[in-house]
């Protein structure tokens, strides 16, 4: 796999965070629908894998996120938690954050503004928000 080595400036973590309410309606409308450039073993998420697989791409399967009812719980246990992007688009925000029960930070990407649909994969080392995402998880 190649290293990535560089990351989209523009994400952020909103602060402050929404309110109880706001993440509430959120975590009731999200849905996690996963990406095959991120599942090495597609497990129960109905993907096809690709026939160009990038390598520079994270693979879920490296934090041990295997089924997708697991990477829905995550998704909203994100929203819970209040760890989502300033950034939106209609009503959902373009990222969401999480942290697996082992500790690995995730991150979530909106894949339709208009059924709240996001894919996931986790956070590299080096990401400049790998260290704030376990900060915020901390936090609450």
């Amino acid at each position: 796999m190649s290293v990535r080595d560089n990351f989209n400036p523009k994400r952020r973590l909103c602060s402050p965070r929404p309110d109880a309410k706001t993440r509430a309606e959120l975590r009731g409308a999200v849905a996690y629908t996963g990406s095959p450039y991120h599942k090495r073993d597609p497990g129960d998420f109905g993907l096809t894998p690709p026939a160009a697989p990038r390598p520079d791409k994270t693979l879920c399967d490296r934090v041990a996120v295997f089924e997708k009812a697991q990477a829905q719980k995550l998704l909203e246990k994100g929203v819970e938690r209040g760890l989502v992007s300033e950034q939106m688009r209609n009503d959902f925000p373009q990222n969401i954050w999480s942290v697996t029960p082992q500790g690995a930070p995730l991150e979530a990407q909106l894949e339709n503004r208009e059924l709240g649909t996001y894919h996931g994969y986790p956070l590299l080392p080096h990401d400049p928000l790998h260290k704030k995402v376990l900060e915020w998880w901390e936090e609450q």
